[in-house]
């Protein structure tokens, strides 16, 4: 069973599985293919005793472990994941995660401004961004601090995700010894979730 968990993980199949489902549920919500709005943020996780390899210790949240940071959509729905040592500094993993949903092709290509709090702020992280986005269309961070109830809202989508996973047994500590496979019982936690909204 590992095996094909494995197998499944490193020549894409648990992404791809989750990527066509996520293309179902926008479309089951009267949406277009691809999001214009994207909201990011990190969650710092404990990892488990034996786990050694990307672990850190989160100065801010006083957590030794792993963070993941997570791309959604406005429905909170993933778009995409990285997993580093808690000790990475938000806008530092936001790269790898950016790039991660740039790989999504015609999936993101309506992506116009990425939402996210004061932990991703700074004008050199913004022009990269810009320089990113750019590749295909102009785009923004927006942050909290930023005036306007909307905005904040907008925000916000991505704590219920950040809870979803936590109600998996599996990812309320960071157990894996490799982060790959980390990021892959995401996919899987976000799988499950699609395929019960329509059971």
């Amino acid at each position: 069973m590992y095996t094909d968990f494995r197998n499944w993980r490193h020549n894409g199949a648990w992404k791809a599985i989750h990527d066509r489902l996520y293309q179902w549920n926008r479309a089951e919500q009267g949406r277009r293919p691809s999001p214009s709005e994207a909201v990011i943020d990190s969650q710092s996780v404990k990892s488990a005793a034996g786990v050694h390899a990307t672990v850190g210790y989160d100065a801010g949240k006083q957590i030794k472990g792993r963070k993941r940071l997570i791309a959604v959509d406005t429905l909170g729905v993933l778009l995409g994941v990285v997993v580093t040592a808690a000790s990475m500094g938000e806008r530092a993993g936001a790269k790898p995660l950016l790039e991660r949903v740039k790989q999504m092709g015609q999936a993101v290509c309506w992506l116009v401004t990425i939402w996210a709090d004061g932990g991703f702020s700074g004008e050199p992280f913004m022009k990269w961004v810009d320089g990113y986005l750019s590749l295909d269309c102009a785009g923004r961070v927006a942050s909290r601090t930023d005036a306007g109830v909307h905005r904040a809202e907008k925000r916000w989508v991505v704590e219920p995700t950040l809870g979803w996973l936590m109600h998996c047994r599996r990812l309320v500590r960071d157990y894996e010894l490799l982060p790959g496979t980390s990021e892959t019982f995401i996919y899987l936690a976000m799988i499950r979730i699609m395929v019960r909204r329509w059971a």
